[in-house]
Order: structure tokens, then C-alpha cells, then sequence
């Protein structure tokens, strides 16, 4: 049986994030399935809320699969380093700035998700942003009393990712995703194809995800929908995106977007759902 907890969700804020929309995703889950993937991670929205009993979960941000890997082996290492925080704002750049430092790489895995965990609560809005440089550099947030120690949710994932049977990776989606075979279910959630040529938001990873990518990622499905695993994908409901899944089934559905460096881009936006086998209507 799966892991069934109220408080096993995601311990990050991330832009982009499936975690409001899950109403909308829930009823297109195929009903049953062997293998779940998903291999842009993230925050884990989609990943938290289904509970599989056997997965495989990846994502190309090495500091963010290094912090499930921590919580995975190391909580009790991971949950003493956090209380060593403080939300100050001296302090807060001077932990954003570590990987500045040549020293960055002497930081144990369990001191460098730590760090991830800190900046994330306790940054602006929530975002995870990198320069051209691989930098960490979202300005610090202000906020009175961000819960830099949340024990429970910690523990809860501890124990899931222990108990169930889950394979983390670091690769491309691409290596990772051709891994599933016939009856697997396939959920991805790439960075999403721009709405305007201002409003990608790829900053999470320096590689970027551009249109070229969009189209691998497309071939990538045809050939899971050729050997028979089920595909259920996120995006944007750009012209680019309708036309480029052709022949799939396509659902939109709306998003409330709140994180976003910008606030004149956050409110109410189309996205869309598409997939490769008959809606079955799960609840």
C-alpha cells in the first residue's frame, strides 16, 4: 500500500508548480498503471499527490535532486542543519553567496540541501533562480516568520521515499523517460513553451529549454506512445505547442499563476493538458 498522509506534499515553493491545478490533472490519471515517471520533477505536485508504490523521478537541477536524495537517506543530519538558520538578511546573502565561493564544492550533500531548503523559504516570492553562472540570485523575501523547519512534511517524504519503491536520477528527461516500458505511466511537466518572448521562465537551469527542445520532447512521446506506456503532458496552450501535438488529445484548462518575478504576469492563464490514450476519468 502507498504512503497515505495528509501532511506528504511538497517542501518546496516552485514556479511553475502543479500543486493548485491538481483538481484539474486528477480526473485525466489513468486508473491503474506499473511504473510511475516523471522526469521534470520539480516540487513534486503531481508526484506527492498520486503516492505510487514504484517510481522513477528526475530532474536536471542538481542541487534540487540532491535534496530529495538527502530527505530520501539523511533527515535527522538534514533537519539539526536546518535549525542552524536564521532569517536575518546579512545572513541570508551570505548562505546565497556560498556558491560564489570556491569552497562551494567542499559542502556536504546534506549542508548544500539545507541551504536549498533555506533559500527557498525565505527568498522572494519563492523562486529558484540561477544566473548564467549556475548562481543562486532571487533577492532575499522579508517575511516575518517563513517555516524553515517543517519537520512533519520532511519526515512524511523521509518515509515515503524510504518505504515505496523510487529511483531518483540527474540526467536529461530524455534518458530518463525512455526507460519506461508498456503500461508505465509518463507525466511531464517541462518548462513551458514561452507566451511572449519575455515570459520564459527557465531560470531554474542554465541549460534553458527552447523550441528545439519542445520538439525532442514531442518525438520523445511518440515513441512512448509507440511502445505503449501511457503519456499525460503539461504546457503551455501556445499555437506552437497545439500544433506541434497534433493528433493527441488536447485539454485546456486554467492556472493561477502566482510566482513570477514580474507581477504584471501573474493572474489567470491558459494552459493545456495533453494525452495519448482515451480519457478515463479518474477521481
Amino acid at each position: 500500500m502507498a504512503v497515505q498522509t495528509k501532511v506528504l506534499r511538497p517542501f518546496l515553493k516552485w514556479a511553475g508548480g502543479k500543486r493548485q491545478l491538481l483538481p484539474q490533472i486528477r480526473p485525466f490519471v489513468p486508473k491503474s498503471f506499473e511504473t510511475y515517471f516523471e522526469p521534470f520533477l520539480g516540487a513534486g505536485a503531481v508526484f506527492f499527490d498520486l503516492r505510487p508504490e514504484r517510481a522513477v523521478v528526475n530532474d536536471l537541477n542538481t542541487e534540487l535532486i540532491n535534496v530529495y536524495r538527502v530527505i530520501q537517506q539523511d533527515v535527522d543530519e538534514l533537519l539539526a542543519d536546518l535549525r542552524r538558520h536564521r532569517n536575518d538578511k546579512d545572513y541570508y546573502y551570505q548562505v546565497r553567496d556560498m556558491d560564489r565561493s570556491d569552497t562551494f564544492g567542499q559542502l556536504t550533500p546534506v549542508q548544500r540541501a539545507s541551504r536549498i531548503l533555506f533559500l527557498n523559504k525565505t527568498c522572494y516570492n519563492g523562486l529558484f533562480r540561477v544566473n548564467r553562472h549556475n548562481e543562486f540570485n532571487v533577492p532575499f523575501g522579508r517575511y516575518k516568520n517563513p517555516k524553515i523547519v517543517n519537520e512533519a512534511v520532511l519526515r512524511a517524504v523521509h518515509q515515503y521515499l524510504q518505504q515505496q519503491q523510487i529511483q531518483i536520477f540527474n540526467e536529461d528527461f530524455e534518458a530518463v523517460a525512455l526507460k519506461a516500458q508498456p503500461q508505465d505511466f509518463v507525466y511531464f511537466d517541462p518548462p513551458y513553451d514561452p507566451v511572449s518572448d519575455t515570459a520564459s521562465f527557465t531560470g531554474y537551469n542554465i541549460n534553458g529549454f527552447g523550441r528545439d527542445t519542445q520538439v525532442r520532447l514531442k518525438r520523445v512521446m511518440d515513441t512512448l506512445t509507440h511502445r505503449g506506456c501511457r503519456v499525460l503532458l503539461s504546457n503551455s496552450a501556445t499555437a506552437f505547442i497545439q500544433e506541434l501535438y497534433q493528433g493527441y488529445t488536447q485539454v485546456p484548462i486554467m492556472a493561477k499563476r502566482a510566482i513570477n518575478s514580474n507581477g504584471q504576469r501573474r493572474g489567470r492563464v491558459q494552459e493545456m493538458l495533453i494525452l495519448n490514450y482515451p480519457v478515463e476519468r479518474s477521481t
